[in-house]
Order: C-alpha cells, then structure tokens, then sequence
C-alpha cells in the first residue's frame, strides 16, 4: 500500500483534494462466506485498534503506519478523517468482519483517490489469524466492481511491493494486468523499493 504525500505549506493551508467521483460506493458489501465489508466509521475505533495492534509484526514488513503500535486516540483521529474523506469523495475505507465473529476486525480495505483523475487504487490487508481464506481476494474483488460501477471512473489499480507475493496473488486473481514496474523509495523492512502496478479498466 502506497501513502499520499503531505501537503505543502509554502503557499498557505493547502486546499482539499477535489473528489475523485460524484457517486459513492455502497456503505455495505455482503460477500460470500459470511464476510462482509462495511464502511469505516470512529465508532468502530476500539475494534480496529485491537486488530492494529494484534498484527503489528504481521504488517510491519509491508505497511509504513505499522512501524509502532497505534494509540486509541490516533485510531479514533485515523476513522475521523476516513469518515471526511468518504464524505468527500476522495476516499472510502472499509473494515472487514465474518459473521462467525461479530464484533470482530478481521482486516480492511479501501478505495484511494490518489492516483490522478478517473482512477481509484485499492488497498487492504488481513488478520494474520485469517490468511489464507481468500478474504483479500473477495475484499478486492468486490471494491472493484463497486469502483468501476461509479460515474467518472474507468481505471482501478492495486500497488504492491515485489517481494509480496501474497499481496500481488490478489490482482492477478482477479484478472488485473500488470502494467509495470516503478520505482518506489524503501519505507518498510519487507519492501524491496520496486513496486508492481496492476491495472483493469472498464
């Protein structure tokens, strides 16, 4: 997963990104498996700062926010601003639960407006506990047709260090094309600083 750049300040408070869509994409997903994915919002905030810290060492060598554990209050800011975002229309996150544990984070996903106009990039990741049962996949599977189904996007893409194997099996399940390979500055111990860039368009 890629992360937006700061906003520079030379030039007085930055302005808010514009948004990527005018529509939005479903609050609620009910996917197969008793899995289903639901909007992100600060009341679920306790639940996801549980499973943040359960898989700090399962994350940490891919994602750059799991370098230390999160407070309850950074968590609480973190579903604040997701909730701005998705009112916004530059972002929509989501958390992922199983029926068979309500209550539960078993991962998240989102839909990022930060790869240039008429696109969307997905991310997500998943419980250690949960490896392995497709959950990513279905996750992915389900945000890109939700993505593609929104007015003014016709291109979906999922980013991925080489070296993640288990991440990159996602898109190429889900018939992505691998469009090619850049650049990208080392921020994790796992990252390898070549990142693959998976594509499907309308």
């Amino acid at each position: 997963m890629t992360h937006p750049q700061s906003p520079s300040c030379a030039s007085g408070p930055a302005a808010p990104p514009p948004p990527v869509t005018a529509g939005r994409p479903p609050e609620l997903l009910r996917l197969s498996g008793g899995l289903r994915l639901c909007r992100r919002r600060p009341g679920h905030a306790p639940a996801l700062n549980r499973a943040l810290v359960a898989n700090l060492d399962h994350l940490r060598p891919w994602m750059p926010w799991a370098s230390e554990a999160p407070t309850m209050a950074r968590t609480v800011e973190l579903t604040r601003a997701g909730t701005a975002a998705w009112e916004a229309g530059t972002d929509f996150l989501y958390l992922a639960g199983l029926a068979e544990e309500p209550g539960s984070v078993v991962g998240a996903a989102g839909l990022h407006g930060r790869i240039g106009p008429g696109a969307l990039e997905i991310g997500y990741w998943v419980s250690e506990r949960h490896v392995g049962r497709g959950i990513a996949t279905a996750a992915a599977g389900a945000l890109t047709e939700a993505a593609l189904a929104l007015p003014g996007i016709a291109r979906v893409e999922i980013r991925c260090d080489e070296a993640n194997a288990a991440s990159a099996a996602v898109p190429r399940k889900l018939g992505y094309r691998l469009d090619r390979v850049s650049e990208a500055a080392v921020q994790t111990p796992g990252q390898t600083g070549r990142q693959l860039v998976w594509v499907l368009e309308r």
